[in-house]
């Protein structure tokens, strides 16, 4: 039984990029640094809330008070991480020598 023939392969045409170039980032360092450290404070509220009123007995889930605090400590963990990288590198620039 013959096989059929082989077709073309057509081309893949890429896929023009959208959104701002890295050259020109939408939003200052220092905004994104605050904004950021606005979400972990307010997560870091929020724990606190939940806990107080799991505490007090005003009806708080204890499931809920968890989550909210496990949410507080990683966002703060994360933030940690990335204060500790971005110290890194700047000690790494201010070591290379011109």
């Amino acid at each position: 039984m013959p096989m059929p023939p082989i077709s073309g392969i057509t081309s893949i045409q890429p896929s023009p990029i959208t959104g701002t170039p890295a050259s020109q980032p939408s939003a200052p360092f220092a905004a994104l640094m605050r904004n950021a450290m606005q979400q972990v404070n307010a997560l870091e509220s929020k724990a606190t809330q939940a806990v107080d009123g799991l505490m007090a007995g005003n009806g708080t889930d204890i499931h809920a008070a968890m989550i909210a605090t496990q949410k507080a400590d990683l966002a703060f963990e994360m933030a940690l991480a990335f204060r500790n990288k971005a110290v890194s590198a700047y000690q790494q620039l201010m070591s290379t020598q011109f």
